[in-house]
């Protein structure tokens, strides 16, 4: 089990002998033996989840995986009341979608569900990852900074959660329906049937792209709290994050449409504005306690 910066200080040092000085050398690699559990206990609940969700292969697949290229997903109803409701008519629903899934290789459908288990037990186990890099870097933290940080855990994976179900419910329903309705020519020659690995790779793409996406109010805090960052910094360069963002959302989104892109936009502009607002507070509590200090 990790121990504390002092607890390996003192383990080394019963090892060395009491008389014999410490060493940056053993201090070295006692943060790698440190790090080193971290990681075993990831691998251990990360290959955990994995194997879990690879049991379960064939409800996974049915109910999640495939269930954006059903017509029966639930966005496509959902969407469609809220455009009746809202007395739009039919402007927001999508046309029925259905995408057939075809295999070219002998080991496609294995491969494509270790793909599956592997992305989906890093989702899954998320919170708990982050978590163990978090007690790794936390003994070399200051009581100021950890202070700071007290709370990071349920912020940062409720961004990333949030990010994944934008991804999953949004914009992936929005990106099958675009890439499933689009037709090249006027003959016939072309029928869309996207392979099983194209598939489950597009979806994994979108879901974990908008949950590293929406990372982005956490990212902005933790600059602004060692100062690297400022509110006054973010509104001067908004016109040049904004291009960046577009950028970005044409990255995520593997559709070329510009619904798809401006699915993907908005959200995380939004988000930058919230960053300036969290950068903004930030900024006025640090001014606060200069102020008590001066």
């Amino acid at each position: 089990m990790a121990t504390s910066s002092s607890d390996r200080k003192s383990f080394f040092k019963r090892i060395r002998g009491k008389n014999e000085p410490e060493t940056e050398e053993m201090s070295f690699m006692g943060h790698l033996e440190a790090l080193r559990w971290h990681l075993v206990r990831g691998v251990i609940v990360w290959l955990s989840v994995a194997i879990a969700i690879f049991v379960f292969i064939d409800w996974v697949f049915d109910n999640i995986i495939y269930a954006p290229a059903r017509p029966t997903f639930v966005t496509y109803s959902a969407l469609c009341n809220w455009s009746h409701k809202l007395g739009l008519g039919e402007s927001l629903c999508m046309p029925p979608v259905n995408i057939p899934l075809q295999g070219n290789t002998v080991s496609g459908p294995f491969m494509s569900a270790i793909n599956i288990a592997m992305i989906g037990g890093v989702i899954v186990a998320f919170p708990y990852l982050f978590w163990e890099l978090w007690r790794f870097i936390k003994p070399a933290l200051s009581p100021k900074e950890v202070k700071y940080a007290r709370g990071s855990l349920l912020w940062v994976s409720l961004c990333f959660f949030l990010g994944a179900a934008f991804g999953y419910f949004l914009l992936a329903p929005f990106t099958f329906n675009f890439l499933a309705n689009f037709t090249l020519g006027t003959v016939g020659a072309y029928k869309y049937m996207p392979t099983l690995d194209d598939y489950i790779d597009t979806l994994n793409n979108i879901i974990l792209g908008c949950g590293i996406a929406f990372e982005l109010p956490v990212l902005a805090y933790v600059l602004a709290k060692i100062g690297l960052i400022t509110a006054p910094f973010l509104k001067r360069y908004r016109k040049y994050a904004f291009v960046i963002i577009l950028i970005l959302a044409a990255v995520i989104t593997p559709s070329p449409d510009w619904t798809s892109q401006t699915i993907v936009a908005i959200p995380l502009l939004l988000l930058y504005e919230i960053s300036v607002i969290i950068v903004a507070r930030v900024d006025k509590k640090k001014a606060k306690e200069e102020k008590e200090w001066s």
